[in-house]
């Protein structure tokens, strides 16, 4: 039985190229890239040019990249960092609010959680239908207290993608106006200058799909992942812009300025660097338009042949990659075990989620009942799979949902609709 992978979300396989790139780190060039000798300065060459390689597709200094285990710790180090800066140059938690959306990763939602305990007056923008956020919402929701704003670039569930560079706009003329009106005041009439205010966007759904330039799209901070453009697992990176007040979460071994501490991943840093160097505008547009072929195939088929389902990914403005459905009648779990058994690898949202019960908060943000979120699953196809792929996996699934809403004495065709 061939095994059928549409769970990109979740992970993507390293690409051959990538692999090749990282194999001499593995056991050739293995010093500690933090050592002075020939074998250490060796692997710092890799990590060296992996920043390059970063810097050139987000459009920043090399400098401005931290190495990190991943997006989770990216997220985290932004997140309480800026805050936690901000706390050593005099500001206290009362002085501060924050802003994040609905629909983020918790490893957003759950720092600024943390923020609320200790004091912070947090605020959380809304999502429209489409899970895009509600900016004119967000407009109202900054205040002169406002120092840190977090949107997620794309929603790992449903494939949306947020207006980023609107809301980066946004924040720098706040900023600039802020810094206009206090300057304009005599020396005399001046309180302290007014409080900055920094945009940090998780992107590490985003990098396949987008070019995300940190100077167009006016963004202090960018967190990304190595293991979801077919890279390898366990490395990832924060871009934060030069200036931007930052501390540390991790500290013991001074690495890339004081600001994240541990031996450095030599392998996975020139791996994710390689993965990232795949990225430029060409391949990015080729495989854009070969994975969305692939995807409206599946979403056209699956609304042929499978009735009352709803397409919860707006398709006008997603990534390529996913369409997220809500089966009536089919609940989420036993469809995600029955494709598994017949080789078929989905999600029903959020990788780092599974195991919970609890409904999917990016759906019940977009208005959907709970009960309809309870029947969902996540299809994020990738650059290997096929059209013959898509074929079986739609013949299996209209089986598959038949035999799930037969066994379901309370299903009923216009349920949720």
């Amino acid at each position: 039985m061939k095994k059928i992978y549409l769970d990109h979300s979740a992970t993507t396989p390293v690409d051959k190229n990538v692999l090749k790139a990282m194999e001499p780190y593995f056991s050739d060039v293995f010093g500690n890239a933090s050592s002075i000798h020939g074998f250490g300065q060796d692997a710092l060459k890799g990590i060296d040019k992996a920043r390059e390689q970063i810097a050139k597709f987000i459009n920043s200094e090399p400098g401005e990249i931290i190495f990190t285990s991943g997006a989770t710790e990216s997220d985290n180090l932004a997140v309480k960092g800026v805050v936690s800066a901000l706390v050593n140059q005099g500001l206290e938690n009362s002085d501060m609010h924050v802003i994040t959306s609905l629909v983020e990763h918790d490893a957003v939602l759950e720092p600024f959680m943390e923020h609320e305990k200790n004091g912070l007056a947090v605020s959380h923008v809304p999502v429209l239908s489409n899970g895009v956020i509600d900016i004119e919402k967000f407009k109202t929701q900054i205040t002169d207290k406002t120092v840190l704003v977090s949107i997620m670039w794309v929603n790992s569930e449903i494939g949306s993608i947020m207006p980023i560079r609107e809301i980066g706009k946004i924040i720098k003329n706040i900023r600039e106006k802020r810094e206009r009106e206090w300057k304009k005041l005599g020396k005399s009439e001046r309180a302290d200058k007014p409080l900055p205010i920094y945009f940090h966007t998780d992107a590490t759904q985003a990098f396949n799909f987008v070019q995300c330039d940190a100077q167009d799209n006016y963004i202090d901070l960018m967190s990304f992942s190595g293991h979801k453009i077919y890279g390898p697992k366990g490395v990832g990176a924060l871009y934060r812009r030069k200036g931007v007040p930052l501390e540390a979460i991790l500290r013991g071994g001074h690495q890339e300025k004081n600001f994240r501490s541990g031996t450095y991943n030599s392998t996975g840093i020139v791996g994710l660097g390689a993965a990232i160097a795949q990225l430029d505008k060409k391949n990015q547009d080729k495989n854009n338009k070969y994975v969305a072929g692939l995807r409206d195939k599946l979403v056209d088929g699956i609304k042929k042949n499978i009735p009352n389902t709803i397409l919860n990914t707006d398709r006008d403005n997603s990534t390529a990659s996913h369409a997220h459905f809500s089966f009536i009648g089919a609940e989420g779990e036993a469809m995600l075990m029955r494709l598994d058994m017949e080789g078929i690898a989905v999600s029903t949202g959020s990788a780092c989620a599974s195991g919970s019960l609890k409904a999917s908060h990016v759906l019940i943000a977009m208005g959907i009942k709970k009960e309809v979120s309870n029947y969902s699953i996540r299809f994020t196809l990738g650059k290997h799979n096929t059209e013959e792929e898509i074929d079986a996996v739609i013949k299996k699934l209209v089986l598959i949902v038949k035999n799930l809403r037969d066994m379901n004495p309370v299903y009923k065709k216009t349920d949720g609709i």
